[in-house]
């Protein structure tokens, strides 16, 4: 039964059915989840980013009201502490106030709570750095010496024709305050929630309450989220901390340095997508079943006068018959049987003569030196000369039975198929350049061009040829790796880092991308060259090279502008982090040291530190405004970092 062309026909019909049906539910599925995705992340963005405005406008408030405070400079703790009792309605936007003095001794506190006054804070982060940069500040999360609680403090300067006269402080706490406590009851659908952490990788605010004051998860886990500490804003698909598939959103604070996290588990995005297509699967089976008697009974009818022409055919593809021997009375199943020996006696003739061909072809391309290969229309390769199975080490069979794709570089794959497809979709020409993995584990750089072949009427296949252009790939590599590297310390030269530098000016200009940039030359480096020989100076410069390399994110640029000058471009870095990695950077160098004869020889730098403005049009206005720092900073005794 199976084997009639009834049976098969109500198969064909049925199968052809069932896949239409997977084919819609299918199309369904993927349009669905495309566009649950798409409408969550726009509806995640635009979450993250309400919340970062509300932030940043609750931060700017809070930072408003303790400047109109600081305008009233108080002389002593009796007035600071009448000062703040006269503001105590700012209370309902902090925990606590604190008065600082210019030597970082708190004068006065609201609420007070025994042991806060008179607490020296010389030694907190936020208070040296009011200190010396004297504008508004946000500071790390901490934990109080007098509370013993985690705390974050806005605090301002208290100045006075310019004179640093102390700071006001407006503390929150951060497990309790009310600040970030409406922060965690925020949900979005059933699951959904929002985060905030530091830019410094420290949780801020999460429904989790355990892991608050917790460092975030790593870049290996959560790159998505690591990028957003580096100043990265956007919608990615991630993980949640337990693992759980996830979209996120990410928008920075930036008045107070914190990143804001959404997060919408991918269950709640694709759930009613799966529930409304399981609905209409068992439509679609109910449907198939209901017409198959039908169908079968329909067809049974329709294809009685073919049954006789279906066996004569059948013969004939056995071998059991030359052609059809059909003597009915019916013209039309006569004229298909007819026309069906003609067809079967030119496929005869062509056959011989394709034999033939192919015979002399196979003789000329078995002596060519030259790789070649034959395809068919569909694209299956039928031949290929010695030529070509000794440069890639591959045999008729394994294309055959893999494809030819499966030995492309994993990068190529993609291209390479697209333009092959297009080759046989419309007979253009095929012509690529292509990384392609031989049988011996070698990588290959290979010249591949096919054209189609004619008869004069219709197309008979493709041939290709395949020449090995590993070597002259390679030196072009070369070439173009040594035009922007400095050859002694392999770090980018001039014209490499310029160039880099010209993207990130056009990234600032474009998308308000920040990006910072250090400069740099060695402080008494002379004297080893002098004394120790060029040989011992240029050993200096390869350990600069090598621990500048370390200190750096992978997403830097460093570079070696020429003799013992240096710059590094930060890309995505705002100028607070540029700060602490120049430190950094500024007391690996000076512990660097090369030796020889029993003399030891170290160095120290000058560096000159700036960041992208508004009004930069070219990189020579970057470039000589942190060059002009970088001179500042020998001039005031070298072993030194500027900020211009």
């Amino acid at each position: 039964m199976l084997y009639s062309l009834h049976s098969r026909l109500v198969i064909g019909i049925s199968i052809g059915w069932l896949l239409l049906i997977a084919a819609i539910i299918l199309v369904a599925s993927r349009t669905g989840d495309h566009l649950a995705e798409q409408t969550n992340r726009y509806h995640l963005e635009y979450e993250a980013e309400l919340i970062a405005r509300h932030i940043e406008e609750a931060v700017e408030v809070r930072i408003d009201a303790l400047q109109r405070l600081a305008s009233k400079v108080p002389e002593g703790p009796e007035q600071a502490a009448a000062l703040l009792d006269e503001n105590v309605g700012l209370l309902a936007l902090f925990d606590v106030l604190v008065v600082i003095s210019a030597d970082g001794e708190v004068l006065a506190d609201v609420p007070e709570l025994s042991g806060r006054r008179g607490l020296d804070v010389t030694e907190r982060e936020y208070f040296r750095h009011i200190q010396h940069v004297r504008r508004p500040y946000v500071s790390e999360p901490f934990i109080g010496a007098a509370s013993d609680v985690p705390l974050v403090t806005i605090g301002v300067p208290v100045l006075e024709q310019g004179r640093f006269l102390g700071m006001i402080g407006g503390v929150v706490s951060v497990e309790d305050g009310s600040f970030f406590s409406g922060l965690r009851r925020i949900r979005i659908g059933e699951a959904g929630f929002a985060a905030l952490s530091t830019a410094s990788g420290r949780v801020l605010s999460h429904p989790d309450h355990a892991l608050i004051m917790q460092p975030v998860p790593g870049a290996d886990t959560h790159p998505e989220l690591d990028l957003a500490l580096s100043g990265w804003q956007g919608a990615a698909e991630g993980r949640l901390v337990d693992g759980t598939p996830a979209l996120q959103a990410y928008r920075q604070v930036w008045s107070a340095n914190w990143v804001v996290g959404v997060y919408l588990p991918r269950s709640q995005v694709i759930g009613p997508v799966k529930a409304f297509l399981r609905q209409q699967q068992w439509v679609g089976l109910l449907t198939v079943l209901l017409m198959l008697p039908l169908l079968w009974w329909g067809l049974k009818w329709l294809l009685r006068p073919l049954h006789r022409l279906e066996r004569q055919i059948a013969r004939v593809a056995q071998g059991a018959a030359r052609r059809v021997d059909l003597r009915t009375g019916m013209r039309e199943l006569q004229e298909v049987a007819d026309t069906f020996n003609s067809l079967e006696h030119q496929r005869e003739q062509a056959k011989a003569m394709l034999q033939d061909r192919q015979a002399f072809l196979d003789a000329v391309l078995d002596s060519s030196p030259t790789g070649l290969f034959i395809c068919n229309l569909s694209g299956q390769m039928d031949y290929l000369n010695p030529a070509l199975q000794h440069l890639t080490g591959y045999g008729l069979n394994d294309y055959r039975d893999g494809g030819i794709f499966d030995h492309l570089h994993v990068d190529e794959r993609d291209d390479v198929r697209d333009l092959w497809r297009h080759t046989l979709d419309s007979g253009h020409p095929f012509t690529r350049q292509m990384r392609y993995h031989a049988a011996n584990g070698q990588t290959l750089w290979l010249e591949v061009n096919v054209s189609r072949v004619d008869d004069g009427e219709a197309p008979l296949g493709y041939v290709g040829t395949v020449k090995d252009i590993t070597d002259s790939r390679q030196r072009e590599a070369l070439q173009r790796w040594e035009a922007e590297h400095d050859p002694l310390t392999g770090l980018l030269n001039r014209r490499g880092f310029e160039r880099r530098l010209e993207e990130a000016l056009a990234d600032w200009k474009k998308a308000g991308t920040p990006s910072a940039l250090l400069m740099f030359d060695l402080d008494r480096f002379k004297p080893i060259n002098d004394e120790g020989g060029h040989a011992l100076g240029d050993e200096m410069l390869r350990r600069i090279a090598q621990v500048l390399a370390w200190e750096v994110r992978n997403s830097d640029h460093v570079a070696r502008q020429g003799g013992d000058e240096f710059a590094v471009l930060l890309p995505s870095c705002s100028l607070s982090q540029a700060q602490r990695l120049a430190e950094k950077i500024r007391k690996a160098i000076g512990e660097i040291y090369v030796e020889q004869n029993g003399s030891i020889y170290h160095v120290t730098l000058s560096m000159g530190l700036t960041a992208l403005l508004e009004s930069d049009e070219d990189i020579e206005t970057v470039l000589a405004r942190a060059d002009a720092a970088s001179y500042q900073a020998k001039a005031s005794g070298r072993d030194a970092v500027v900020q211009a």
